[in-house]
């Protein structure tokens, strides 16, 4: 008979679950696309659940869950996860932050050369069988000034491909001392100071009600005439309203859109249907690898916890599992 029961409700790769079947004592349950109803009736059965961007686990589901010591998220975002409501009840909430950084890095880099050269636009007008060279000139990333609001794991990667560019590198940081930023080639400067000299703002910070609307009408106000704007890290860091008034206004050239405030967008949403947007469903950790990467880290992570009491990665502040 099984020790430990886990529930897994968004999907995970193959190569992940093969984890847990290394473990006997482990019993695994999947189901997808369950309302918060059909969670709370589910959840109190289990000891621990998995769960990427697609469950969310709020203070009802969590109250209703009488046995859980662990929610393990594949991806670093815990948005989705009641995370206070979780620590009240001795719940750990652990993260996997470096299986999708290099797939979040690069989805990033990769909005920005694409909307620089307007290589979305000249697809579409091709796929209407046109051959429209005039009208998508872009710009070149040499010489240009990065600005990466939130420079962690996923931001060191995109400074290293953004140098590749011939890119000048500037960074905000609460956490990291000014000489860390100077060894990875990225000058610390304070928000205000980013906004202003930033050809490029790239958006990778972690979702908290301090980071809500990062950007919003008065950063706007104070961007240079003609930048352009990433947002493939969080949903919310950025009001969608307030970016497409800026837009409107030509302060903002272009922004590049793969996280929502709603996912999917609602219909009347302003960025929808805006030529100067290009637009992709959250695809920053669709990758392969990615996918990979995060089954396998959080299948071992709540085996360690279940199994060896050990927390790693832990968000919530819970130092033991509840009893």
């Amino acid at each position: 008979m099984a020790q430990f029961k886990v529930f897994v409700t968004d999907k995970l790769s193959d190569e992940a679950m093969a984890v847990f079947k290394k473990h006997p004592e482990f019993e695994v349950t999947v189901k997808t696309g369950l309302t918060e109803a059909q969670l709370m009736a589910e959840i109190p059965a289990y000891d621990a659940h998995i769960v990427r961007s697609g469950t969310k686990d709020t203070k009802a589901v969590i109250e209703a869950a009488t046995k859980l010591k662990v929610i393990g998220r594949a991806g670093v975002g815990v948005d989705n996860v009641d995370k206070e409501a979780a620590k009240a009840k001795g719940i750990a909430v652990m993260n996997t932050p470096l299986g999708n950084v290099n797939s979040a890095a690069e989805m990033a880099a990769g909005m920005m050369i694409a909307l620089s050269r307007n290589i979305h636009k000249g697809h579409a007008s091709m796929a209407k069988g046109e051959w429209d060279r005039k009208s998508f000139t872009g710009r070149e990333l040499k010489g240009k000034t990065l600005g990466i609001i939130g420079v962690g794991n996923v931001g060191v990667i995109l400074a290293k491909i953004a140098q590749g560019f011939s890119m000048k590198v500037v960074g905000t940081t609460r956490s990291k001392p000014a000489a860390q930023l100077d060894a990875w080639g990225i000058e610390k400067v304070g928000l205000d100071d980013l906004l202003k000299r930033s050809d490029f703002i790239s958006m990778n910070l972690t979702l908290a009600p301090e980071t809500k609307n990062t950007l919003d009408a008065p950063q706007f106000a104070k961007m240079k005439k003609g930048v352009y704007v990433i947002n493939a890290g969080r949903g919310g860091l950025v009001n969608e309203k307030a970016l497409a008034e800026a837009i409107k206004s030509g302060i903002v050239a272009g922004a590049a859109i793969d996280t929502w405030e709603t996912e999917p967008p609602a219909k009347e949403n302003p960025l929808l249907g805006m030529p100067q947007v290009l637009m992709c469903p959250h695809l920053g950790a669709s990758t392969l690898e990615a996918q990979e990467n995060v089954g396998i880290d959080i299948a071992n992570q709540v085996i360690d916890a279940l199994k060896n009491s050990k927390i790693v990665n832990c968000v919530n502040g819970v130092k033991e599992l509840r009893k």
